[in-house]
């Protein structure tokens, strides 16, 4: 069915939201909030997925804007810490609808996973302890780790793309066992790895646009102060600092969860982070909206609440503050240079992070077979996480049913 006989109007991008009278102005925000709710709800199989879908409803069947605009805006969501795919979302909705376009499509495409994440987050503190739930996560768990793999390849391919690049992911690694900071180990290996590969470029200025920013990054993360009990305020505090400097992909998060959450704070342990996880793999949307799913667990609604406002909070307004300047952030290779570091560095703790969790998921002869089936089906037929996550809980709950395994 063409996009005609589907009653969805083609509009050209150059008529600008501003331009717009007041009635069409509101049929293009509540055309923006149907969007992205559906988005929202469909969206499985993580950022790239995501992004795909939206490259389709947005260039292909609604002509919103230009396959090279979109790109741009995609391109800017990568020099920015935050989810990449809500960014998009965001930019799309900015582009399409000024600062109300901005809030109602990340709003709106983040809304769904959350109720859902939620949800489950209550069901799973009311029956975590029933055999029935504990066996289907536990066959989820080496799911996970195996999808976590692969992601860390892919992305580790274009992060370690040079000598810095690899030498920043290396310091990582060994930085993530040493137990230094996280935030603060990611600002001063992209600002290493910018100031290496420009040590010839003199003079040039533009890139400079990125460095107040990374400096405020790295006082927000080197300025946590010990949480004595959890609350709201704690959960939202804890997740908005991860939120500002949080590179890369969505399951670099598990780096900064593990460390400050599992082993600094004690608030989890590593079993409870990968129940989180596998909440966020099997629902759609954001993979951030894991910080709904860990602050029910600590708080409660309000946690819930504050965990998700939180973490999602500076991507809109780093959004707003940078979509204005993209072409040029685009074209500086200072703030290139700073992105190839951070998302080096990013990669490296998640390799860490990947060997802390895998300790704990591969707990027998039946995950670590789990999880091999599930690199296979990943790595060489490309079956989509979702459908994967699925089926590792399927599994782990036959195997409790016929017997195989009486504990876990």
């Amino acid at each position: 069915m063409t996009p005609e006989a589907e009653g969805i109007q083609k509009e050209p991008e150059a008529v600008s939201y501003n331009a717009l009278t007041p009635r069409e102005k509101k049929q293009r925000l509540t055309e923006l909030a149907i969007v992205f709710l559906r988005l929202g709800a469909i969206a499985f199989g993580g950022p790239a997925a995501h992004i795909a879908m939206m490259d389709n409803e947005v260039v292909n069947r609604r002509q919103w804007m230009s396959r090279e605009k979109l790109l741009d805006l995609l391109g800017m969501t990568n020099l920015i810490p935050g989810p990449n795919s809500t960014e998009l979302a965001i930019h799309i909705g900015y582009e399409r609808g000024g600062w109300r376009g901005l809030l109602i499509a990340g709003s709106c495409f983040i809304m769904p996973a959350m109720l859902i994440v939620w949800t489950l987050a209550a069901i799973y503190t009311r029956y975590q302890a029933v055999p029935q739930v504990e066996w289907l996560l536990y066959g989820i768990k080496p799911v996970i780790i195996a999808i976590v793999l692969q992601a860390l390849w892919n992305l580790g391919k274009k992060a370690a793309k040079d000598v810095p690049t690899r030498i920043a992911a290396v310091m990582a690694i060994a930085s993530y066992f040493a137990g230094l900071n996280e935030i603060l180990l990611l600002i001063l290996l992209g600002i290493a790895v910018m100031v290496v590969k420009n040590w010839q470029t003199r003079g040039n200025t533009t890139g400079a646009l990125l460095l107040p920013v990374s400096s405020i990054l790295a006082q927000v993360g080197t300025t946590a102060a010990t949480v004595t009990s959890i609350s709201w305020v704690s959960v939202f505090v804890f997740f908005l600092k991860i939120g500002c400097v949080l590179y890369g992909s969505g399951y670099v998060l598990l780096a900064f969860l593990q460390r400050d959450l599992v082993e600094r704070n004690h608030w989890l342990t590593s079993q409870q982070l990968l129940d989180a996880v596998a909440i966020g793999q099997f629902t759609p949307g954001p993979v951030f909206t894991t910080a709904t799913f860990i602050g029910y667990l600590l708080a409660g609604n309000a946690g819930a609440i504050a965990g998700t406002i939180g973490i999602f909070l500076p991507a809109f307004v780093l959004v707003w503050v940078v979509n204005p300047w993209v072409s040029k952030l685009r074209q500086s290779p200072w703030a290139s240079g700073f992105l190839d570091g951070v998302n080096a560095a990013s990669m490296g703790l998640m390799a860490g992070v990947t060997y802390t969790l895998g300790r704990a998921a591969l707990v027998d002869w039946l995950t670590i077979i789990v999880a091999i089936l599930s690199a296979i089906a990943v790595f060489r037929f490309k079956i989509n996480s979702a459908w994967l996550v699925l089926a590792g809980g399927a599994i782990g709950l036959a195997l409790h049913i016929l017997g195989f395994v009486n504990s876990q």
